[in-house]
């Protein structure tokens, strides 16, 4: 009988327990990337009272805590930099120079560039070089480019995609204009004058406005080059045509370098860029690979763990990629607090690579993960524990009245 108290003690003990996960649960109810926790009861070795088939048990164990990583609502944050992960896998972060994981995506930037989460561990992953990654090598912090000014890039080829009426008569004269860039970024207006020469033929001529260059004349366009385009019956670029023409910019006032080798292509793989049809003339797009100088103005985390930075000119730049890590068995991991984890001694190795390779996730940019807690089931939990414990209470108290009526029987 006396067993009973031990007995029920250890289920008020484990009921307690299970109560404190329950209301650890409620607490990280609205915390971005948490997994709740179960309590799991096992018995106590019994003890045979006289024959085997008389067995008392001594009671239950202290609970064992097993996290739940199911996969939480997706939720889109408005961050620039938040991130969530769609499916298994874990961002890396580095405290102090300990690798850890996390499925919380609220990151952001310190005043060096460094990409953090909210607590200061710093986000790993891999740096793009002239925005490419490369992501066979070993991951590192992650550093984005606070206040940095993208420098110019010079033109070095450019294209115009357009029709040229095939019913214009000869002499009919049509233009349009592509910007280009020098080296010090300052921009250009070519201007690409198209006069029909004859059937199936027109001549053209590129012209920059005279004040750009140190030899030209304000108000007066200066010729760069000139030519004619040859159409076949279809309407296409004759396949003779040489492409790319290409031409010299000297002697721009701005002071930039010459513009040498200046490329104007015109084919798009074999098809021809500029057609001949019974249609107006017109210009459909253009295209150039400079740029002029421009200040970064935001750095965002695209879908799939991309970190882009746009500047003022509108361009945008990869910048980094974040890494993610697979682990196997994702239950024996040690919560360390601050939405972390680290391996423990039953972990799997972990496998680091990009999202969504591997097994792992997809990750989407300006959204959280939200936790994966449902409040109705840890409420249902709560009912029971708090039965299950006044339950074993009313036992120790049963208990307590039988043994001082086996005492007053002595006495």
């Amino acid at each position: 009988m006396f067993a009973s108290f031990s007995t029920a003690l250890s289920a008020m003990n484990a009921n307690s327990t299970a109560v404190d996960i329950v209301g650890n649960n409620l607490a990280n109810l609205n915390t971005p990337g948490y997994k709740g926790s179960a309590a799991y009861f096992h018995d106590l070795m019994a003890q045979s009272m006289g024959s085997p088939t008389t067995q008392l048990g001594f009671g239950v164990a202290p609970p064992m805590t097993i996290r739940h990583f199911t996969q939480g609502a997706i939720q889109a944050s408005g961050g620039a930099l938040d991130a969530a992960i769609q499916g298994d896998g874990f961002f890396v972060v580095s405290d102090q120079g300990v690798q850890q994981y996390t499925r919380a995506g609220s990151f952001q930037v310190d005043l060096s560039g460094n990409l953090l989460t909210p607590t200061g561990e710093r986000v790993q992953g891999w740096m793009a070089t002239n925005g490419v990654v490369d992501s066979g090598g070993p991951i590192g912090n992650i550093v984005v480019p606070v206040g940095a000014i993208q420098v110019p890039q010079a033109t070095q080829s450019f294209t115009l995609d357009g029709n040229l009426d095939a019913s214009a008569a000869v002499g009919s004269a049509w233009s349009t204009t592509v910007k280009i860039y020098d080296s010090l970024g300052t921009s250009h207006v070519l201007t690409m004058n198209f006069t029909k020469a004859d059937t199936n033929k027109w001549d053209y001529s590129i012209t920059v406005p005279g004040e750009d260059l140190t030899a030209g004349t304000a108000g007066t366009p200066s010729e760069l080059t000139s030519g004619t385009l040859t159409f076949a019956g279809d309407g296409a670029l004759d396949p003779a045509t040489v492409s790319p023409v290409t031409f010299d910019v000297t002697g721009l006032a701005s002071g930039a370098n010459d513009l040498t080798g200046l490329s104007w292509n015109l084919y798009n793989g074999t098809a021809g860029r500029i057609t001949q049809y019974g249609q107006s003339s017109a210009a459909s797009a253009n295209s150039q690979d400079g740029r002029s100088a421009a200040q970064l103005t935001q750095v965002s985390m695209g879908d799939g763990g991309l970190l882009l930075a746009t500047y003022s000119s509108g361009q945008q730049v990869l910048v980094g990629q974040l890494a993610m890590a697979s682990i196997r068995n994702p239950e024996s991991l040690l919560a360390v607090g601050n939405n972390d984890y680290q391996i423990s001694a039953g972990s799997a190795a972990p496998s680091i690579g990009t999202p969504g390779t591997g097994g792992r996730g997809d990750v989407s940019g300006g959204s959280l993960e939200s936790s994966n807690v449902d409040i109705a089931t840890e409420f249902t939990r709560l009912i029971v524990l708090q039965s299950s414990y006044q339950a074993n209470a009313k036992v120790v108290t049963t208990v307590n009245q039988m043994s001082q009526t086996t005492t007053n029987l002595i006495t």
